[in-house]
């Protein structure tokens, strides 16, 4: 070989093995996903994509990227099939070249480096299949209506999701009579010859009936497992049913003491003839530290800590002590104050889902309408009458020292506390979200007060709130468009406006009244002149206090994206000295707000007008309300 054919050789290698290293540079691209028309499909499609997923996280070569939008189009066609779309078409262009173009590698590989490479991705959906006949083959029990519990006609969409769900709904329902071991596969599609439409077969196999066999508690650390089993639900012996044992999940969690609970069902029956049952348990940690922290412009700032042991002596007690700096240059405060407790609560006392619950704390806070230092105690008495009733029974000392209007007052309040309590939205946490569902309450508390003066005293209140989802009115998804309503009415009866102590009064105004308006602002206040002396009062236009209040509010909440919302709300009420049928001297505030949602609840601000000022000091022009979890 001669040198010059030599030298030419070496120079095509070189050239080659330059153009394969160039090639196997990441190459950067950016995705156009067409739209089909249809959001759940578009969502659907695009977190599918392997092209849009990876494109930051999994960076590839030039023909690296070639394979990633071959295997998508595989991934996204069967996304199309399984919304109905059984002859759809996808076509991928990168920089306008078909995927099937042999010259596409080259063009990648040309690019200069840094220039991000196009891709192109459009959909032809085609004809949209539809169901045409449901058949189910196998023994069913007779309680079980199958076509119900499908839910699946002639001419609905042959959606992949909703077919499998309706699979899943009819083994649940089956599984309910004791057939543990059912079993209904994927249904069988037929496509017809002349026509987009497609039969359905489900096959049920149902078996025997069986019962709940042996059940065994795995993972417990240091809570006892006598606690555990004391609140199970579930018991040996009783018909297997998938939603006893959901609910003996739940009522586990419940406690307060796990941070997990899953259960392994066995696969086959025990010596006793029953379905094995174990529920696997993580225990949360012991003991936590959190930290509050809220701001309202009328009571300023507050923040505090928690230390809680959840778990003191091994069956669920829970010891918590409090400590909380607040009413920090509130334009309602005249100076900072504490609020300090030390709560201990013993779950499963004396019965199932009763617990009792001792407090003791130290309260001063210094307000427009008072100050007050107090040392106070209790003792409360719980009952959960079921998933959605609760009672309770307390008895409470204060010792307390108020002042209001140049005046000193120092009582000991004897309260008995009574409340009845009903909730049906479903959460763990009152910081929590609620979309659906009622809450109210009604609280009664007859109080021997000794002091100056002396009185005794009956005060009842009422809470309501309600929340709907407009899921089924508005095309939104669920959860997303929520509107809220709350009512409250409060009366005290046995005592006067002025033989009430100045904080068991009632007052309106501030975010659990009527937003946008000064907290106690709204109500009876001091005359401007002393009505004995006829001297002017320094304590002019501050807050007496009512022996009645009445307010409601509106509030319309919509989340967008995954973490943001809005709301905007109206909120009304009074405070007087009796309960008025007719409202005379209502105050209404408008407002709106951001919500930033967070595992543990929502992130609040809101911002919020009086349609009629106060007089001076409480004639601020908006409030400010800034806290963790929705204002009801």
């Amino acid at each position: 070989m001669s040198s010059s054919a030599a030298t030419f050789i070496l120079v095509l290698a070189l050239t080659a093995l330059c153009s394969m290293a160039y090639a196997a540079d990441p190459q950067a691209y950016r995705v156009d996903l067409a739209s089909v028309g249809n959001s759940e499909i578009d969502s659907t499609l695009k977190s599918t994509s392997d092209l849009v997923s990876l494109r930051t996280s999994a960076p590839v070569s030039p023909f690296g990227l070639i394979a990633r939008a071959r295997s998508d189009v595989d991934r996204l066609t069967t996304v199309l099939e399984s919304f109905g779309y059984y002859e759809s078409r996808i076509q991928v262009k990168i920089n306008g070249i078909l995927l099937s173009d042999p010259g596409l590698g080259d063009v990648l590989s040309a690019l200069p480096h840094g220039e991000d490479a196009r891709v192109a991705i459009s959909f032809t959906l085609g004809t949209l299949y539809t169901l045409r006949r449901i058949n189910i083959e196998g023994e069913l029990p007779d309680s079980v209506n199958a076509r119900a519990i499908l839910r699946l006609n002639s001419g609905q969409p042959a959606v992949a999701s909703t077919i499998l769900g309706a699979g899943a709904r009819l083994l649940t329902a089956v599984q309910e009579q004791g057939y543990a071991f059912a079993a209904v596969p994927p249904p069988v599609a037929y496509q017809a010859a002349d026509a987009p439409v497609l039969d359905l077969t489900f096959n049920v196999t149902t078996g025997q009936k069986f019962n709940i066999g042996e059940i065994q508690i795995e993972g417990l650390q240091r809570v006892h497992e006598s606690l555990a089993r004391h609140r199970l639900t579930l018991h040996t012996g009783e018909l297997y049913k998938p939603s006893a044992i959901e609910r003996a999940r739940k009522d586990l969690l419940a406690l307060n003491v796990f941070a997990q609970v899953s259960v392994q069902i066995g696969t086959q029956a025990d010596a006793s003839d029953g379905v094995p049952i174990t529920f696997k348990i993580r225990e949360r940690l012991r003991h936590a530290v959190s930290i509050s922290a809220a701001y309202s412009s009328d009571l300023g700032g507050s923040g505090g800590a928690t230390w809680s042991d959840r778990n003191v002596f091994g069956n669920g007690e829970q010891l918590s002590l409090t400590a909380r700096v607040i009413d920090l240059t509130g334009s309602d405060t005249t100076g900072a104050g504490y609020d300090t407790s030390a709560k201990y609560l013993i779950p499963e006392f004396g019965h199932r889902d009763q617990s009792l619950q001792f407090v003791v704390g130290a309260l001063k806070q210094s307000l427009q309408a008072y100050d007050q230092t107090s040392k106070f105690t209790s003792v409360t008495l719980s009952r959960k009458l079921s998933s959605v009733w609760s009672v309770s029974v307390g008895v409470s000392l204060n010792d307390e020292v108020i002042t209001q209007n140049a005046e000193i007052y120092d009582y000991r309040l004897f309260a008995l506390p009574l409340s009845v309590g009903y909730d049906s939205t479903n959460l763990a946490s009152p910081l929590q979200d609620p979309t659906h569902g009622f809450r109210g309450s009604l609280i009664v508390t007859p109080t021997l007060s000794s002091g100056t003066p002396s009185s005794t005293f009956i005060i009842s209140q009422v809470n309501l709130a309600t929340f709907f989802d407009l899921d089924n009115i508005f095309p939104t998804a669920p959860g997303r468009s929520v509107l809220a309503a709350r009512a409250l009415a409060g009366l005290a009866q046995g005592a006067g406006e002025f033989s009430l102590p100045p904080d068991q009064r009632f007052y309106a105004g501030g975010s659990g009244t009527i937003r946008g308006y000064a907290y106690q602002s709204v109500g009876p206040v001091f005359p401007y002149l002393n009505p004995t002396t006829g001297m002017p009062n320094p304590a002019a236009g501050t807050p007496i206090g009512g022996t009645a209040i009445s307010a409601a509010g509106l509030e319309l909440r919509q989340r967008f994206g995954a973490n943001w919302g809005a709301a905007v709300f109206a909120d009304a009420g009074q405070a007087s000295s009796s309960l008025k049928a007719v409202p005379s001297e209502f105050r209404v505030g408008l407002g709106a707000g951001v919500r930033y949602y967070t595992p543990i609840g929502p992130i609040r601000l809101d911002v919020a007008v009086p349609t009629k000022l106060n007089p001076y000091p409480f004639n601020q022009r908006f409030e400010v309300y800034i806290g963790l979890g929705q204002a009801f």
